[in-house]
């Protein structure tokens, strides 16, 4: 079976089942690499190359390459700014607006490649540097203020929880799991609320102890997060405060740290 393929489109939603009316668990972002497992008529399961991630998608919204492409790590360390216009023109003339955060693969001299297609980038693309993480991670942040929520989304049109803090990570540097359940697990334990510093993450749990919710602080006492839409709120001990609800919105599990 062609196994290494690479998403084509500026998104493509990645489903728990393979049917239209199935739910969309994430979405892969143009140029997000993926094994094929599985094959059926207008459907495939893969694996996401960036956080082993898996589901359901069209095939038709994936371009083959090669084993040599689909490995050479260096080739994608290019991706789209921090922007509203991130363009790419195909060589007819068609063209793409891309999200911030996607991978422009073996980006070089103003064009990226997948497979034997060539784009032409419009706008400055960059490699994201984890040691800029602290000066930039609360502007990078805010820039997603407002954007809907959206149950397994990535974009700045409709984002979910752990999507917000994941695609905000990577566009500076750090990797981060896809779901609040699995985010949890990694990270250094932040002993108490007031320890919290800019760039941690709060997880959120439900009545059974199940981690439903991860919110990024920006201070000890202020969270950043998509529930609703990306949203700024006050955190205390007991969890994140909705002033527009007048109550507390989620309860306050655990914080970690990955810088």
């Amino acid at each position: 079976m062609d196994q290494y393929h690479v998403c084509r489109i500026a998104v493509a939603p990645l489903r728990s089942e393979p049917s239209d009316r199935s739910e969309i668990v994430s979405q892969l972002l143009f140029g997000d690499r993926v094994l094929v497992l599985e094959k059926a008529e207008k459907w495939c399961f893969v694996r996401t190359h960036h956080d082993n991630y898996k589901g359901w998608m069209d095939h038709k919204q994936l371009q083959q390459i090669t084993a040599l492409q689909y490995n050479d790590e260096q080739s994608y360390k290019y991706v789209t700014a921090i922007n509203f216009d991130n363009r790419l023109v195909t060589d007819n003339g068609e063209i793409y607006y891309l999200s911030p955060g996607s991978t422009l693969p073996f980006y070089q001299d103003g064009y990226c490649y997948l497979g034997d297609n060539r784009f032409e980038v419009k706008t400055e693309p960059f490699v994201p540097n984890p040691l800029e993480f602290t000066t930039k991670v609360e502007a990078t942040a805010k820039f997603f203020l407002n954007s809907p929520y959206l149950w397994g989304g990535r974009t700045f049109f409709g984002i979910d929880c752990s999507g917000f803090v994941q695609t905000v990570y990577k566009l500076l540097g750090k990797q981060l799991r896809r779901d609040a359940s699995q985010q949890v697990e990694e990270g250094e334990l932040v002993d108490f609320l007031a320890s919290a510093k800019l760039g941690d993450l709060a997880f959120f749990d439900n009545e059974e102890g199940k981690i439903i919710h991860v919110g990024m602080m920006l201070s000890n006492d202020k969270i950043i997060h998509s529930a609703g839409k990306v949203r700024i709120d006050p955190i205390d001990n007991q969890g994140i405060y909705n002033m527009e609800l007048d109550r507390y919105s989620h309860r306050l599990r655990v914080i970690k740290r990955f810088v």
